[in-house]
């Protein structure tokens, strides 16, 4: 008899904690605004030799600097509810296409000659401007939420976790630094931590609206573009000259706000 209430017991309790139970999942569907609060270093050129060497030189360009464009793209959020504290912690990630990323020239590097003269003789090299390149981004997040309620039509919820930017397919796309050749531009994964809250709005039954807002902090991009090559019209004996490798570093910080729509199961 002892044994038949202890099984009556346990039961209840081990189908509840059932990490594989499909009721615990759920998704939310919509789109994301994607805001980089982005600072940078100057500009940094490395391997400046030959030619280049006579205008310019290694190291960064003071009032230099550059930006991140903001992005609007479709994403889903897919959670599972974690068999602890009544349900409400709960693992999120973000599933969504590649976006582009832009990168803009700011300060210095937009407005002036990074190459004016040569020796005292003009270059003829002008300012970049804003357009620098552009990759395919895809962020990716891992967090763990805790739901301040885990009845009623209202759900605030917050919680934190890590992130890190996956970039590819990155080029230059200035039109001075791709007259003579295309460059080779890289971008290594930019990690950082992520910080997030939001509501669940219960619409009926299972279906709810959702408004979320992240922001992933210490998230820093550093892009490198190799064999730059620019045209100098105005130095008879140099045509085009090859001004070696230029280093960006920005800090993303990008502000994630998405809404959405979407079911428990």
């Amino acid at each position: 008899m002892k044994a038949l209430v202890l099984c009556a017991l346990l039961v209840p309790a081990i189908a509840y904690a059932d990490p594989l139970d499909p009721a615990n999942f759920y998704v939310r569907a919509g789109v994301a605004l994607i805001d980089p609060l982005s600072t940078s270093k100057p500009m940094e050129l490395a391997d400046v030799d030959g030619p280049a060497s006579l205008a310019l030189k290694n190291g960064p360009i003071v009032g230099s600097g550059a930006s991140v464009d903001s992005a609007t793209v479709p994403a889903i959020i897919i959670g599972y509810r974690l068999p602890y504290l009544h349900r409400r912690l709960s693992l999120e990630t973000i599933l969504g296409l590649p976006f582009t990323v832009k990168f803009k020239a700011t300060g210095t590097l937009a407005n002036d000659s990074i190459a004016p003269t040569a020796l005292g003789i003009p270059t003829g090299v002008g300012p970049l401007g804003p357009d620098l390149g552009q990759a395919s981004a895809a962020p990716l997040t891992l967090s763990l939420l805790y739901s301040f309620l885990d009845t009623g039509r209202l759900r605030p919820y917050a919680g934190g976790g890590a992130a890190v930017l996956v970039a590819f397919n990155a080029k230059a796309t200035n039109k001075m630094l791709t007259e003579v050749s295309q460059p080779e531009m890289s971008i290594a994964p930019a990690p950082g931590l992520l910080f997030q809250a939001g509501l669940d709005v219960q619409l009926y039954k299972k279906w709810y609206a959702r408004l979320d807002v992240k922001f992933i902090a210490f998230m820093e991009a550093n892009a490198e573009v190799h064999h730059i090559q620019v045209r100098t019209p105005e130095i008879p004996l140099f045509d085009t000259v090859e001004i070696g490798t230029a280093k960006m570093s920005v800090m993303v910080n990008p502000l994630i706000i998405q809404a959405g729509i979407g079911a428990d199961f």
